[in-house]
């Protein structure tokens, strides 16, 4: 595949004698949104993390544009961002403070840090509302600022664990063209989510993860046409329920 931004190879994490991850393997590209998908306890947060450097790997490789996450870790960490499904904010600053907060971590030089500020109150979209503390913010509110500090320095790989979870259909929707937007401008993305109708709508491509191990991968369409399944949701539950289509 060309311009390669992640590359994850015979990816192994084992805590004790448990498996949580069993030799999984796949590639994202540039401007590609990559859905890493299966049952709670398949191993996709596990993954993720590892991709994200807060976990270590038991054996296996990760590359993010080239270069291993276990010898380039402190580099690597300027290349990506991870948005995990439970991450919070805090509740008490105004959210156009919070993304000055955030951005003086991300960088010490002021020009720098106002074009993160800049980017990401593009992104959120939220207006005079960033002049109000987060503690009145609705669940969609708070999931867009957090999704805009965690892409506001325009990382090579934005790795996102369930980013519309418990989200309305309007801010879901809302959430997932600004995802799209990053990725037609050059973004890799590797998402998780468990809502079967997203993943079609937003993906590029899917890997279906059941008990630490990849099944099947592929476009939607590719994997629908290989299990002769009409929708993503009938291939989730062949791999899931019955362990059918495996390669």
């Amino acid at each position: 595949m060309q311009n390669t931004i992640l590359e994850v190879s015979n990816l192994k994490k084992n805590y004790g004698n448990f498996e949580a991850v069993k030799s999984v393997s796949f590639e994202v590209c540039a401007g590609e949104i990559f859905a890493l998908i299966g049952p709670n306890g398949a191993g996709k947060t596990t993954t993720l993390r590892i991709v994200s450097t807060i976990l270590k790997p038991t054996d296996g490789n990760v590359k993010i544009a080239g270069r291993s996450i276990n010898k380039n870790t402190g580099d690597i960490r300027q290349m990506i961002s991870y948005l995990p499904e439970e991450s919070g904010a805090y509740k008490q600053m105004t959210g156009l403070y919070y993304l000055n907060f955030m951005a003086s971590i991300f960088s010490a030089n002021p020009k720098v840090q106002k074009e993160y500020v800049d980017t990401a109150i593009e992104i959120c979209g939220l207006g005079d509302r960033l002049k109000d503390k987060m503690s009145s913010y609705s669940k969609g509110m708070t999931r867009k600022i957090l999704l805009a500090r965690a892409v506001m320095t325009r990382p090579k790989l934005a790795i996102l664990d369930e980013p519309t979870s418990g989200l309305d259909v309007l801010n879901a929707i809302e959430i997932r063209k600004v995802i799209r937007k990053l990725a037609d401008n050059g973004m890799a993305v590797l998402v998780s989510s468990h809502n079967m109708l997203e993943i079609e709508f937003l993906s590029d491509r899917v890997a279906i993860m059941d008990k630490g191990r990849i099944h099947i991968s592929g476009t939607a369409a590719e994997l629908k046409l290989q299990t002769g399944s009409q929708n993503l949701e009938e291939v989730f539950e062949g791999i899931v329920h019955t362990g059918g289509f495996e390669k």
